[in-house]
């Protein structure tokens, strides 16, 4: 049994106050693997005062400063990329080969592309006789969820140590082990004491006090959209900055242009990489309803070929475990919910596949015949299950696509030109044209319930400065 009973506090590695500990589970065993410590407010304030202390020096140090620190952070991640992976699969079942060929590389690639955003970023310009200065905002919270953990960690991090701010860390206690693992990193690299710090916890403890605390200028938050809307009323009384990054129902538009196969194929991947486990997966497949058919043989077919990681040896596109028995038993509800709503179960199931003793593994599946008001075709499920929409129109397809209290990203399959003008008329953060992949320079968020502000990329360090304006000042530098 691994401990992790300290917190990065100040550069340092500190008992809890009130000693307080959980199991950290293995979902493909369901057997705990790793303690770790719960903290509670009086744990966050000695964090939030080491970064309010930290602030007013690294605020001020140079771009080049900066920007050394975070291409340290990713060598140090780069260094450490077993351990890592390792970490991501035993915490929250993801296969060895994603976490080795995506959760940890996207980590990496934040910090370097921050690094490479701030050599160019503009923190000042002349308006006329104003000098408008763009100024680190201060001490920022981060709550952080389990299902692309060091990723979110890392685009929020790396961007606030970007444009010089300090930061309070609350990773997932589903999944803790790599944020403990990156303050290792970060405290290699030399970052200084109180620049970064780590407060495991439940969000109704720690979560709650890093959103409420008056000492902290801005609250980063991705998850729920429940957990988001009380995560925004804990910061309301202390009037801070919110953004959120939330739930998503993403559609994938199937345009009567797109080569079927390919695209259906490419869809039910898509979708199944993380185990459904994806804010932005394609969750809803929109095809041509003269080609319902066909898509549903092709969507079953290549989800029936795709294996479970039931092992660390598990082979590329294999499936992992759904990561806690409380995510597991509401994807099996949702899913019984569609069969009793009258959809087609084409493939797969609730059920834990027979040749599967123990961990929380379910079989991809698929529904079809699936009515737009059904709860599977509205809920944000979270999990391995894709249900395919026929439509008529491709304007009956945009409807659909935007019929939804969600707006993070999208697909669009088809000829390009044509692709493109459906994907603008789509309401969400991103849209993916024909399988593109991730883009770590492009802004990621989304419209409506699925959040606010922007992650990644320059528009990413945006989320972290406050605007001044200096009238009078004819030049820049000048005030």
């Amino acid at each position: 049994m691994k401990e992790f009973l300290q917190f990065y506090i100040n550069g340092e590695w500190v008992d809890p106050v009130v000693p307080n500990t959980v199991g950290v589970e293995n979902p493909a065993t369901e057997q705990e693997f790793a303690k770790i410590s719960r903290g509670g407010p009086a744990d966050v304030d000695r964090a939030v005062q080491a970064a309010r202390s930290a602030f007013p020096q690294f605020s001020a140090t140079s771009t080049e400063y900066r920007a050394e620190l975070l291409v340290r952070i990713a060598r140090g991640i780069d260094a450490r990329i077993d351990e890592f992976a390792e970490a991501i699969h035993l915490e929250m079942g993801a296969p060895m080969w994603l976490a080795k060929a995506a959760q940890v590389p996207a980590g990496t690639a934040h910090f370097s592309t921050a690094a490479e955003v701030l050599e160019k970023y503009e923190f000042e310009r002349v308006q006329g006789s104003t000098l408008v200065r763009k100024e680190p905002i201060g001490v920022c919270g981060f709550i952080t969820p389990w299902n692309w953990p060091l990723n979110q960690i890392a685009c929020k991090v790396a961007a606030a140590l970007a444009v010089g701010c300090t930061i309070v860390l609350k990773p997932s206690e589903i999944a803790p082990l790599d944020a403990i693992l990156l303050a290792q990193v970060i405290d290699a690299a030399g970052v200084p004491p109180g620049v970064f710090n780590l407060v495991n916890g439940a969000g109704t403890s720690v979560g709650d006090a890093i959103a409420s605390h008056v000492d902290v200028d801005m609250v980063s938050f991705t998850g729920s959209t429940r957990a988001g809307v009380l995560v925004a009323k804990s910061a309301a009384d202390t009037v801070k900055r919110i953004s959120q990054e939330l739930g998503g129902k993403s559609a994938n538009i199937i345009l009567p242009s797109a080569d079927l196969n390919v695209a259906v194929a490419r869809g039910v991947h898509g979708l199944m990489s993380n185990s459904g486990q994806s804010c932005n997966a394609p969750a809803r497949m929109l095809v041509p309803a003269k080609d319902q058919s066909r898509a549903i043989e092709i969507a079953k077919s290549t989800a029936e070929s795709i294996e479970l990681a039931v092992d660390m040896n598990a082979p590329p596109y294999s499936m992992g475990p759904i990561s806690s028995s409380g995510q597991y038993n509401s994807i099996r509800d949702l899913i019984r919910i569609g069969m009793e709503e009258g959809a087609t179960l084409v493939t797969g199931g609730a059920d834990r596949p027979d040749d599967i003793e123990n961990g929380y593994f379910l079989r991809p599946t698929i529904f079809a015949n699936v009515g737009i008001q059904m709860d599977i075709a509205k809920e944000e499920i979270f999990g391995p299950v894709l249900v395919i929409i026929p439509y008529d129109s491709v304007e009956e397809a945009i409807a659909i696509a935007n019929d939804s209290i969600y707006g993070l990203s999208g697909c669009v399959e088809g000829e390009t030109s044509e692709a493109i003008k459906v994907a603008s008329q789509i309401r969400t953060g991103q849209v993916h044209i024909n399988g593109a992949g991730p883009d770590f320079s492009a802004p990621f968020g989304g419209y409506k319930q699925s959040g606010n502000g922007r992650e990644w990329g320059e528009q990413g360090f945006d989320e972290f400065l406050e605007t001044k304006a200096i009238l009078g000042a004819r030049e820049v530098g000048a005030a």
